[in-house]
């Protein structure tokens, strides 16, 4: 009984793990997508080099400083209002500023 028992709070861990990890993901429509990457171009936002591999779920090194998304930006592409951004090589790097957490790429 006690081995079950154990087994199930094992699982219920796992799936609230999982649960944690998929509120890290952000979804943005290609249209939206577009407009973020154009307005980072046309406003000429410096690039930020960064020497580590950059993925979603990965964390963003301290040094990198993240940019508050512009008002912009928000009203047109209002899914990113609680996030934060930087340029990286001509990608559009979308940041979870509580956790540092990748949470989209635009390219």
């Amino acid at each position: 009984m006690k081995n079950l028992l154990l087994a199930g709070v094992a699982a219920a861990l796992l799936v609230g793990g999982t649960a944690m990890a998929a509120e890290a993901t952000l979804t943005i429509t290609p249209e939206h997508r577009t407009f973020f990457k154009d307005y980072v171009v046309k406003e000429h936002i410096k690039p930020v080099h960064v020497r580590e591999t950059i993925a979603v779920g990965t964390a963003v090194p301290q040094d990198v400083e993240l940019q508050a998304v512009p008002q912009a930006v928000i009203t047109e592409v209002p899914e990113v209002q609680n996030y934060q951004y930087f340029d990286w090589d001509g990608k559009v790097v979308v940041v979870d500023p509580q956790t540092r957490q990748v949470v989209q790429i635009i390219e």
